[in-house]
Parts: structure tokens; C-alpha cells; sequence
């Protein structure tokens, strides 16, 4: 076989440009202006993406029981995986190396709903009575105040928003992903979770290699560097969440402790765990604290806590990050609004949580294909949804 008659699939994903040799133009088309024609070659084709991802996101609802357990396996794996990495480059045998991460794991999680548990109970009675006067103080305001209400005002206002909270709950409990509507769904997506993360662990490269054989042999190079490049980025988005989410926890829940805010411990978890939602966690997990401290300590104290609030997150943000992590670019808040706001809207609490590291994953993936990084294994050189590479530092010639 000459050389010439030989494919070359080298340069499959490499640009060419558009022959323009076969097109058939008809007098209808000569009439209609060049705009127009330019403007109708987009609009099919958009209209053809957003139908394939339409596909995809009925496809997804229609398998969430399935979905939502691999995303929460994904990325707990992505969380474990600093240190089961470190374990295995110290010579730790791979089952002990799975065994140890899950054990510590499930540890930390024990321990952090016993200190709930046990804080709850210690302060429960004190929480109700508590509640109850402030309760019936806001009522005093409401009639005696500058609004002058009266009881029977009062109850329909406390009948309307009882109402409106329960829409906004069930529609945001009832979201397309969400991980299920009763307890067996929860408990079998938990076991599920559970099971995928001890594969990915034990074997994740071996389900890769496996994956990729369901690509052409020409596209596995390119697909093989862009999912490396997307999983280095869902790493460093975990790592940098869990640092934040800790950071958030910590100071929060210390200084409503220090400020006598009940149910400190609680609070600590919840803005934990709701730090993973960027941003948006952060936000409504440290109003919540502050209302904490508004409801049961009066305006002064939650004056206090929100300012403790605003200090962690600006030290965390500001100071502490920076230092551990290097000169991370991080996305832009309005970007992470706007896709944790369209994750939520599409999934509910299991979008909102799992939408900024997707569209992380796919945008490091497509630049990666788009910019040919893949044959280097490199970081892309372009604008990324998320990224915490830091940055070279320029070294002086001397």
C-alpha cells in the first residue's frame, strides 16, 4: 500500500477547512440573503444540540435511581482520592489503600452524626421553650408594633406562609434527580453509592479501559487525554470544596458556640455539607445560622453572627485558600450562580450539588479535544469553567 492510499487517522482531530467544492446553490437560494442563509445554518444546528441534550436530560430523569447514586459514588471517589492516591505511591497495598479510605470515611461521618445527635437531645427541651417565647414575642410586636395586626390577621398570615414553604418544599424536594420519595430509595441509593465507590477505588482503571473500547479506535486518544484532563479538574474541585467546606464549618460553628447560639454543632455540619454547593451553599447555610441567632439570641447576637459569617468566609476566601492551594483561578460567582440555579432548576438538591463539577468535567473535556492539550496530557491553554492549576511562577534570568 502506497503511501499516499494509507488513512491517516493522525489527523482525524486536527482542522481542516471547508470545502465548499460540491455545494449546489438553486436560484431560490441566490435570492435569499447571505445573512439569512448564515443565520439558518446556525439556528438548525443549535436547534439540533439542544435536542440531543434534551434527550440526554430525559434520559438522565428517566434513570435518576440509577444517575444520582454514580454521581454521589464519583464524587466521593474525587474526594477520597488525595489520599488513597498518596497511599498507593507509598507502596500500601491497593485493598488496604480501599479499605483504609473507607473506613476513615465512614469514621468521620459516624462521628459527626453521634456529636449531632447528641447535641440535639442535650438541648432539644430548651430549643422548644425557647421557640415558643420567641414565637409568642414576635406576635406582641405584630399587635402592639407599628403594624398593628390583629390575632386573627396574624393566623392567616402564619396559614399563608405555612403553604407557601410547603410548594417551595415539595417543589424543591420533588426535582427531576431527586434521590428518591421514600426511605427504600434513599437506603437503596446509599448502598448503591457505596458499592460504586468501592469499584472505582479497586478498579477504576480497568472500568476506564473498559469505557473507552465503546469509543471509535480512532477517537480513544483524544477521548482518553480529555476525560484524564476532566478528572484532574473534578480532583481539584473536590479538594478545593472539601478545604472550603472544613474552613466554612469550623468558623462558623465556633463562633456560634462562643456566642451562645444553640445548636452549634448542627449548624457546623450543615454549612459542612452545604458548602459543596459553591457559593450558593455557603450563602444560605450562613443565613441560616444568622436567623438561628436573630430567633434565639435577639438582633444583637445575630448582628454578632453575621459578622462572624462574613469573616470566615473572607479570611477562607481571601487569605487561607490562596495559601494552601496557590494562585488558583477560580470561575467567576455569576457563572457558579447561574449553573448551580440551572442544576437546581433541572434536578433539585442532587442537580444543584452536582452541576458545577458536570459542566467543570465538560468543558475541560471539549477544550481539551478542541485545543488538541490531549496529546500532551496538558492542562488546556483557554478559558475553563473551573480551574485550580496554580500558575507558573516566571523565574529571573541571571
Amino acid at each position: 500500500m502506497s503511501e499516499e492510499q494509507r488513512p491517516r487517522l493522525r489527523d482525524l482531530f486536527r482542522p481542516r477547512p471547508i470545502s465548499t467544492d460540491r455545494t449546489v446553490t438553486t436560484e431560490a437560494d441566490e435570492a435569499v440573503p447571505m445573512g439569512l442563509r448564515i443565520t439558518a445554518a446556525y439556528a438548525w444546528r443549535m436547534l439540533l444540540i439542544a435536542a440531543v441534550v434534551a434527550g440526554v436530560i430525559w434520559t438522565v430523569i428517566q434513570l435518576k435511581l440509577l444517575v444520582v447514586p454514580l454521581m454521589v459514588g464519583i464524587l466521593i471517589t474525587a474526594l477520597l482520592w488525595p489520599a488513597f492516591s498518596w497511599m498507593l505511591r507509598r507502596r500500601v497495598p491497593r485493598w488496604a489503600a480501599v479499605t483504609l479510605s473507607l473506613v476513615g470515611m465512614l469514621g468521620i461521618v459516624a462521628v459527626l452524626l453521634t456529636l449531632v445527635i447528641w447535641q440535639i437531645n442535650q438541648q432539644m427541651d430548651d430549643v422548644r421553650a425557647r421557640s415558643a417565647q420567641a414565637v409568642e414575642d414576635f406576635q406582641v410586636f405584630l399587635m402592639d408594633g407599628p403594624l398593628r395586626l390583629t390575632s386573627k390577621q396574624i393566623e392567616e398570615y402564619i396559614l399563608q406562609g405555612r403553604s407557601f414553604l410547603s410548594e417551595q418544599a415539595d417543589l424543591l424536594w420533588s426535582g427531576a434527580l431527586s434521590v428518591g420519595t421514600t426511605a427504600a430509595h434513599v437506603a437503596t441509593g446509599a448502598v448503591l453509592a457505596l458499592f460504586i465507590l468501592i469499584c472505582l477505588l479497586a478498579d477504576g482503571a480497568g472500568i476506564w479501559r473498559w469505557t473507552l473500547r465503546l469509543f471509535p479506535r480512532a477517537a480513544r486518544p483524544a477521548a482518553d487525554g480529555a476525560a484524564r484532563n476532566g478528572w484532574t479538574t473534578i480532583v481539584n474541585y473536590a479538594r478545593t470544596q472539601l478545604f472550603v467546606a472544613a474552613i466554612d464549618a469550623v468558623g462558623i460553628g465556633l463562633g456560634a458556640l462562643l456566642l451562645g447560639v444553640p445548636l452549634a454543632i448542627p449548624v457546623a455540619v450543615l454549612v459542612f455539607l452545604g458548602s459543596f454547593v459553591p457559593i450558593v451553599g455557603a450563602v444560605v447555610t450562613g443565613a441560616l445560622a444568622v436567623l438561628l441567632a436573630l430567633v434565639y439570641n435577639g438582633p444583637w447576637i445575630a448582628l454578632a453572627m453575621l459578622g462572624v459569617v462574613i469573616a470566615v468566609q473572607q479570611v477562607e476566601g481571601h487569605i487561607l485558600q490562596p495559601i494552601m492551594m496557590g494562585s488558583a483561578v477560580k470561575v467567576h460567582p455569576l457563572a457558579v450562580v447561574l449553573v448551580v440555579a440551572g442544576g437546581s432548576m433541572v434536578g433539585g438538591i442532587p442537580g444543584a450539588l452536582f452541576a458545577v463539577p458536570l459542566a467543570a468535567f465538560v468543558n475541560v473535556a471539549a477544550v481539551a479535544v478542541s485545543t488538541g492539550s490531549w496529546r500532551t496530557g496538558d492542562q488546556p491553554d483557554a478559558d475553563l469553567i473551573w480551574s485550580t492549576v496554580p500558575r507558573e511562577r516566571r523565574r529571573s534570568n541571571r
